[in-house]
């Protein structure tokens, strides 16, 4: 399965996209797929084409579902067993996605009710795609059981 984040804004050089980097690489080997990350700029641009076969999107957004490492790796785990081949991961800009896209997601998932700089959510949702492929692959997480 490809794990996509889609995401509004440009990274640069920054630390952050020094960590998006060093998840993505741990990501690659793990079982749930490797990482890919496509930049659209804050305001227009399409999103790329979906690839042929199962899809799942995942919206974040500050009023969606809050879940716990476990169960986000459950339910990647279940999307890929199912024959997902990509679960995209949108990001949107200061201002969010519009209502059509919210209500076409599969899942609207939040990180809380705080406001995160896009930036900072970008490393937030790779580092917990690299914790749901860290569990899914078995290494003990300290907060399951």
């Amino acid at each position: 399965m490809q794990l996509h984040v889609i995401a509004r804004g440009r990274i640069g050089r920054t630390p952050e996209a020094d960590m998006v980097d060093r998840y993505a690489r741990r990501i690659a080997t793990g079982p749930l797929g490797a990482l890919k990350v496509t930049e659209l700029p804050d305001r227009g641009g399409t999103l790329p084409p979906p690839p042929a076969g199962a899809l799942r999107t995942v919206v974040l957004d500050e009023r969606g579902r809050q879940m716990g490492s476990g169960e986000f790796a459950r339910v990647l785990e279940r999307w890929r067993d199912d024959g997902v081949r990509e679960a995209r991961f949108l990001i949107g800009a200061a201002d969010g996605h519009d209502e059509d896209l919210r209500a076409r997601a599969d899942v609207l998932l939040g990180f809380g009710p705080m406001t995160w700089p896009h930036m900072l959510a970008r490393v937030m949702l790779v580092e917990q795609l690299w914790r749901a492929t860290s569990i899914v692959s078995g290494h003990p997480y300290h907060r399951e059981g």
